[in-house]
């Protein structure tokens, strides 16, 4: 029934995992029920990973996730329809319920609208204390308006959820290796495409394009070009203007999900002729800097003390510490948890999914390396890219 509509749906198994999993907590700490908004699918991955289902285009989708029982799910659509969910929905596996709202950001009077609902649907069902999953997540004026409500006592919730989902089962590492690899075969068709001539905007649509023929279905591609002695910066689409000439140089991060929805990323820097002695050794060097990262991501290091290393490091070679947010998990959001940084509270544990991605700038030149690692028992595994590991000269 998924081949119909649905592109790469997570099996069943994998979705009753992740459900009782959280129920266990749900138990232990006295929660009735979870509350969980996302409005896209860069950043917005709760949702995707309660329901396979990602939210999209700013519209809000809202879930009430009970510790027995099926979700009631709010989502855009016409004002003051309810429709019970079908066996065999694919769109709402799980699900008991749909509501529907007409509720816009760009609407500030209807901010309220979804949460009339959500405030309704825990008052009907009687639930005493709610759970909130990520509300940094969620619109303010809707948390707001169901905190203000008192329908029930809100309790954080995310903690508990962000300790199993930084946890990769066996499925979704399947999953994330197939994004590593469209990612390298784009990468690989980039580097036989692109010429002088072409906008930078014309490489990354080109990416985005051979992405989307390979699974993808969101994603951002960031890069730009300049000539060799002049620093080519990640910069978003509405800044890739620049036309490429003979001998210019391209910083290009593909930062797309793949079949399913799990994110990796990927950046190298291609260079139309012959790289520069600074690129090459400057590559080199982040490359080193890579390594000892993942020389760091050992099973039950804290994260902030690889922070602290990668940045004695850094500061011993002569580099500035880092300031960025250069090294994180990785899975439905573009950037999850575990953050490697001194504010990250968690450890490195077995079957996270991590992004390493060093860098340097300077008004000359800035250089990085950019690719995934799943962790295993001794710690960071294989590369889960095959792209090599060097400026690509074209």
């Amino acid at each position: 029934m998924f081949d119909d509509f649905v592109c790469t749906p997570i099996s069943d198994a994998e979705l009753e995992r992740r459900w009782a999993a959280v129920r266990i907590e749900m138990e232990d700490q006295g929660v009735d029920v979870l509350l969980l908004q996302n409005c896209n699918d860069w950043l917005g991955g709760y949702l995707k990973w309660f329901t396979d289902i990602p939210a999209t285009n700013a519209y809000p989708r809202t879930i009430l996730f009970p510790r027995t029982g099926r979700m009631v799910a709010i989502e855009q659509g016409p004002i003051g329809i309810e429709v019970a969910v079908k066996d065999g929905d694919v769109f709402n596996r799980g699900v008991e319920r749909v509501l529907y709202s007409a509720g816009y950001s760009s609407a500030c009077f209807t901010a309220r609208y979804d949460a009339e609902l959500a405030i309704k649907e825990i008052r009907r069902a009687g639930y005493k204390t709610v759970g909130a999953v990520n509300s940094s997540g969620m619109y303010h004026d809707f948390f707001a308006a169901v905190k203000a409500s008192g329908a029930a006592r809100i309790v954080d919730f995310t903690e508990a959820v962000d300790r199993i989902k930084a946890i990769k089962s066996d499925e979704e590492m399947a999953m994330i290796r197939r994004t590593a690899t469209m990612q390298d075969e784009i990468f690989d068709a980039v580097a036989k495409h692109i010429r002088p001539g072409m906008h930078d905007f014309e490489v990354t649509a080109y990416a985005q394009y051979l992405g989307q023929l390979k699974g993808s279905e969101q994603g951002v591609f960031l890069g730009s070009s300049s000539p060799l002695g002049r620093a080519s910066l990640f910069r978003p689409r509405h800044a890739q203007a620049r036309k490429l000439e003979e001998g210019d140089h391209m910083t290009l991060l593909v930062e797309n999900n793949g079949p399913g929805g799990h994110y990796t990323e990927l950046a190298r820097t291609l260079v139309l002729g012959k790289a520069s002695t600074e690129l090459a050794d400057l590559f080199a060097a982040m490359v080193e800097s890579q390594g000892n990262t993942l020389q760091q991501l050992k099973v039950g290091t804290a994260c902030k003390d690889v922070f602290a290393a990668h940045n004695d490091y850094m500061t011993r070679r002569g580099y500035v510490a880092e300031r960025r947010l250069y090294c994180h998990g990785q899975g439905y959001d573009m950037v999850e948890r575990p953050l490697i940084r001194d504010d990250e509270s968690m450890h490195i544990a077995e079957g996270m999914s991590i992004v390493v991605h060093p860098a340097y700038a300077n008004e000359n030149v800035f250089m990085t390396v950019c690719d995934n690692y799943l962790i295993g028992p001794n710690g960071a595994g294989e590369c889960l890219h095959s792209t090599p590991k060097t400026v690509i000269e074209v």
